[in-house]
Parts: C-alpha cells; structure tokens; sequence
C-alpha cells in the first residue's frame, strides 16, 4: 500500500524548493547530501509542475504567476504544496512469476 504525505510551505524561497526537489537531503537533519567531491547529488527521479511557466527559471516563474494572479502576497499564505507518494516494496509485483501480482 502506497503511503502519500502532503506538506504546505509558507516559504517564498522558490529557489530552495527547487534545490530540495532536485537534489538528495539527508533524511532526518534534511540538510543536502554530497559527494565525496563535496558536490550536491542530485536524485534519481524527481518531478516538478507548474503552470504557466515556460522555460523560466522555477523560482521566478512562481513568483511571476504569484503578481500576474495576485496570490501569495502576505507572509500567512501558503505558497507551495509538496506531496510525497511512497510505495511498500513489498507490493512490487512477485519476478518469480513473470510480473504478475502476487494473491
């Protein structure tokens, strides 16, 4: 069963949404991970949407959207929605039996 968590931000650092969407953290001080040239690793796989971006920057897209649409102008707004859908890696189907589900 696939376990899904939702957090809210009232940081207005696009930027650094950006850098920990796009580069792997530490889980529990959730301080970037590097290398052992000191350099940020990036992840594997990872996915960001926006609307009406274009090829802008991340963070100035959002901010550019925010002024265009009026939203996100007081510091009490939520300015980004981060979800995260985690799969049990037991539910992976069973290669014993030639991708089908196990029972």
């Amino acid at each position: 069963m696939a376990t899904f968590k939702h957090i809210s931000s009232k940081n207005a650092d696009y930027g650094a949404a950006e850098q920990y969407l796009t580069f792997e953290h530490d889980e529990f001080t959730m301080k970037p991970a590097l290398d052992g040239n000191g350099q940020l690793v990036i992840r594997d796989d990872y996915r960001i949407s926006s609307l009406n971006c274009g090829e802008e920057d991340f963070a100035i897209a959002c901010m550019r959207s925010n002024l265009k649409y009026g939203k996100n102008q007081k510091r009490e707004d939520v300015k980004s929605h981060h979800y995260i859908i985690s799969f049990d890696p037991r539910d992976a189907p069973d290669k014993r039996t030639s991708g089908n589900c196990r029972p």
